[in-house]
């Protein structure tokens, strides 16, 4: 049984950092793992996303160069690390996992998910 379990999150200014983690487990090496958001009254937005059969990354462009997603050594916490966070940022960010061929992750509903946590940045 696939099982994800977020941590992270809050408010945070614009221009500052948050991190978030997702306890998973279940998952097998066929996996992409990755996180998702969604704003009031906006549409679901894939924003990162890792391969665990090689590592690969993927992100939306929206938060490249300023996101980076990793795993730890057994590969069962994924962390999102969010940083130069702007306002835009702000929404439901829901950790999730699918069997799915690397960065197609990001445009596809997702397999599995986590119920989400809020991260806010102001202005």
């Amino acid at each position: 049984e696939v099982q994800l379990v977020e941590s992270g999150g809050g408010l945070v200014q614009a221009g500052g950092s948050l991190r978030l983690s997702c306890a998973a487990s279940g998952l097998t090496f066929e996996y992409v793992i990755g996180w998702f958001r969604q704003a009031p009254g906006k549409e679901r937005e894939g924003v990162a996303c890792i391969s665990l059969s090689d590592d690969t990354t993927y992100y939306a462009d929206s938060v490249k160069g300023r996101f980076t997603i990793s795993t730890d050594n057994a590969k069962n916490t994924v962390y999102l690390q969010m940083n130069r966070l702007k306002p835009d940022d702000t929404a439901l960010y829901y950790c999730a996992a699918s069997k799915v061929l690397g960065g197609d992750f990001l445009y596809e509903l997702p397999d599995y998910r986590a119920q989400g946590t809020q991260v806010t940045v102001t202005s």
